[in-house]
């Protein structure tokens, strides 16, 4: 081990590990705030929390997004809600269960001290929101209205229709243009991070290319924050716009950031199915569509009736038929091997044979369109503009695909890699929720590092490391620099016969096929044969038109497969060596009897944290042991 693993949890009771740490931790004076620049790259609920509220706190704050305003973050396409222990719905529910369910939703493979502080301060999130004049669902008397998400069984989703993540941005945007205007943010869209620098093994700053002019620049800081977001785009197909990308984050493993629990990605259910080869990305259909709707499939292999011709008894409620007690309301690991499990049978709807039918005429019967279209009147909206499809009247298709990733960067409790001064927060980090995230838990998260952790985390770090004042003149930033040219040099200058999506789309589908819903010995030896293989070929024949001095989005994109191709390999390597199944991570070789995942607690109740070794070597597995001291390590069951 060469990279240390101390996640510097608080001691002491559970309920008390946060405040007492707010407690001890060391403070940076009002009036020194503003001597201390932060870098966020990343705009999102997570980084655009983070830098708002750090700028309120007094910090000069830079801030980062490849897209033209903060307000086309990726965080808008979380439609159906965010979890919070409110008990509202007066059902039971309280903060340690939310933390027991996020920990069992994650199988058992996340840290206490994390998962419990995210689950305290949820309550917080709901306030801040509703001050920010987030438009939630609201009851006939004036309380925030809730709804049910899988893996739960009280009502803790808040929500604003079929947009909450849209919504909840527009808070955080709102909150971090006060400060553009006061000058405590200075915005940089357009622009992509290509690198960290580090200097005498910290983190001081990053290289940025401006995505308009192909201006390479460099940006000094005392402290750098990563919000950016999943790597589900190596998968190609994938709920996730086109941009999202990991280059951040790889290009920070490279630099001595270790990256934990690759292999950890989440399949959601209720995707819109793949109509054909022209796709370049998925439709994600809510999951607060399963509170309504039934999820089923024909009894008979090969039934292509039109669905409302299938009688009742020619139906098989699948959800409902194996998890009684959560039903429709599975987690999303579950339910999606479920439907993979009957469209392996034959027993899939559509042409393709790949999706099960998510029917909500029950409801439609129960309650009355008029109260399905106030619930979910814009997501059937999208799916029928997408397949022309009217769900009041005929049930949604939908099929499980790529959505959101449980790895990232590892980080301690103070949400710090292991490069000090480099922070990490939301999806690109690993922190909170183990091998499987339970539904409206990302909007949670994201809020919750930005708004309440970080801001108070940083402090500590500056107050007690001091950095010395570095500035973009420093020899690192010039090598930094000159290591992007030469990239993009070399990517221009290969001048091959292939574009750079036809490598991506061949990654995904080797990932997909080999690293996706389901994973064997033999097809991920074949992934790392095959990856290398294409990687090479990508280097030595991929096509980027253009220069680097103008707007070029091929060379963008190219910057970003390069790096996929790079990912995807870590990813096989970490989904070979944990020999278990667990959450997201279902090795066929290691199932019960009927099926379920089954996990070797005694063999792999840890964080695996990869660590760069150089070009061409393997990287080096790092080992953080998890210490369940307040719930107990039991079979994941929803039955």
């Amino acid at each position: 081990m060469t990279v240390s693993l101390d996640a510097r949890v608080p001691a002491g009771p559970l309920a008390d590990k946060w405040n007492r740490h707010r407690f001890e931790m060391k403070l940076v004076n009002p009036a020194n705030k503003r001597k201390n620049t932060i870098v966020v790259v990343g705009s999102g609920l997570a980084g655009g929390a983070a830098a708002a509220t750090m700028a309120e706190l007094g910090y000069n704050v830079k801030c980062f997004c490849f897209q033209d305003s903060p307000r086309r973050a990726h965080s808008i396409a979380a439609q159906g809600g965010i979890n919070a222990a409110k008990n509202y719905q007066n059902d039971g529910d309280s903060v340690y269960r939310l933390f027991y369910d996020t920990i069992k939703g994650g199988d058992f493979r996340s840290r206490e001290g994390n998962v419990y502080r995210l689950a305290e301060l949820s309550v917080n999130i709901i306030d801040q929101c509703v001050a920010q004049g987030v438009p939630f669902a609201r009851e006939y008397g004036g309380l925030l209205a809730n709804r049910s998400f899988g893996g739960a069984q009280v009502s803790r989703t808040f929500y604003a229709r079929g947009q909450t993540g849209q919504q909840l941005l527009l808070g955080a945007y709102q909150a971090l243009e006060r400060q553009i205007a006061l000058g405590g943010v200075k915005m940089f869209p357009r622009t992509e991070m290509l690198d960290l620098v580090v200097i005498e093994g910290v983190a001081r700053g990053i290289v940025t290319r401006n995505l308009v002019t192909g201006t390479v620049e460099s940006h000094a800081a005392d402290a750098v924050v990563l919000a950016t977001g999943g790597y589900g785009n190596v998968f190609y197909l994938s709920t996730n716009a086109q941009g999202c990308n990991a280059t951040a984050i790889w290009r920070a493993y490279k630099r001595g950031a270790a990256f934990a629990n690759p292999c950890f990605t989440q399949i959601h259910p209720t995707c819109i199915p793949v109509s054909g080869g022209h796709q370049s990305k998925l439709t994600l259909m809510s999951e607060s569509l399963r509170n309504d709707g039934r999820v089923w499939v024909p009894k008979s292999q090969g039934d292509k009736r039109d669905p409302r011709q299938i009688p009742e008894g020619e139906r098989d409620y699948f959800l409902e038929r194996k998890y009684p007690s959560f039903g429709n309301l599975a987690p999303r690991d579950i339910a999606s091997r479920a439907a993979k499990e009957v469209c392996d049978e034959g027993r899939g709807v559509g042409e393709s044979g790949l999706g099960v039918y998510l029917d909500f005429s029950d409801a439609i019967k129960r309650l009355g369109s008029d109260v399905i279209r106030e619930r979910y009147g814009n997501l059937f909206d999208i799916y029928q503009r997408i397949t022309d499809e009217n769900p009041y009247e005929v049930p949604m298709r939908i099929y499980p695909a790529v959505h959101y990733t449980m790895g990232g960067l590892w980080v301690d409790y103070d949400l710090m890699s292991t490069v000090p001064g480099l922070h990490v927060t939301g999806e690109a980090n690993f922190s909170d929720h183990g091998a499987n995230r339970l539904g409206a838990s990302a909007l949670m998260q994201g809020l919750a590092d930005g708004y309440f952790i970080i801001p108070n985390t940083i402090g500590n770090y500056l107050a007690s490391h001091k950095p010395a004042k570095v500035d973009a003149s420093h020899p690192s930033f010039r090598d930094a620099e000159n290591a992007v040219a030469e990239r993009t040099k070399k990517l221009l200058s290969i001048k091959g016969k292939r574009t750079v999506s036809s490598f991506h789309r061949e990654l995904g589908k080797i990932m997909w096929d080999y690293c996706g819903m389901s994973r064997n010995e033999s097809g991920l030896k074949h992934a790392l044969q095959t990856i290398p293989e294409l990687r090479t070929e990508f280097w030595r024949d991929v096509n980027v038109p253009g220069s680097g001095v103008e707007l070029n989005q091929s060379l963008e994109r190219a910057g970003r497969v390069a790096d996929f191709l790079e990912l995807g390999e870590l990813m096989c390597i970490d989904a070979l060596h944990r020999t278990e199944s667990c959450g997201g991570h279902f090795r066929e070789e290691s199932q019960t009897p009927e099926g379920e995942a089954l996990r070797d607690d005694a063999k792999f109740s840890y964080v695996a944290a990869w660590e760069y070794a150089g070009e061409g070597r393997s990287p080096i597995l790092n080992k953080e042991p998890l210490v369940f001291e307040n719930v107990k390590l039991s079979q994941r069951s929803y039955k």
